[in-house]
């Protein structure tokens, strides 16, 4: 399948899969013009690297994770000692973002803290603040 064709299966644009391509996520033949073309497989494959970015992996992250990228993700993963790389780079994941929800969180009570109308359950910041 063509590049055009590939992104409309996959919800997703040509410029990602290009993207995806140069990063060594995904492969592509070229036809005799030069025309990327993709294998029916191809689709999972995208689709599981879209998943798997809007979870919070990077790039960098799915690229340990190609060995899995071409079946069908478990919504739940089972431990497998034999994935045990896989879950380190998950651990590294969800402790960054822990770090980052906490400055964020430490500056949003600081914002609130200096202009407490922000906080107001209610909805009326827009009229406590005028």
């Amino acid at each position: 399948m063509l590049i055009g064709e590939l992104a409309a299966e996959a919800g997703t644009t040509t410029r990602a899969l290009r993207y995806y391509e140069e990063q060594g996520l995904l492969e592509s033949d070229r036809t005799t013009a030069g025309y990327r073309l993709y294998e029916p497989g191809a689709v999972r494959r995208v689709r599981n690297i879209r998943e798997l970015l809007s979870c919070g992996l990077t790039v960098e992250d799915v690229k340990s994770l190609l060995a899995y990228l071409d079946a069908d993700l478990p919504k739940v993963l089972s431990y497998s000692p034999l994935c045990a790389d896989g879950y380190g780079v998950g651990a590294q994941r969800v402790a960054q973002l822990e770090e980052r929800i906490a400055i964020l969180t430490e500056l949003r009570d600081s914002l609130v803290h200096r202009m407490p109308w922000l906080a107001a359950p209610d909805g009326t910041a827009d009229e406590q603040a005028a």
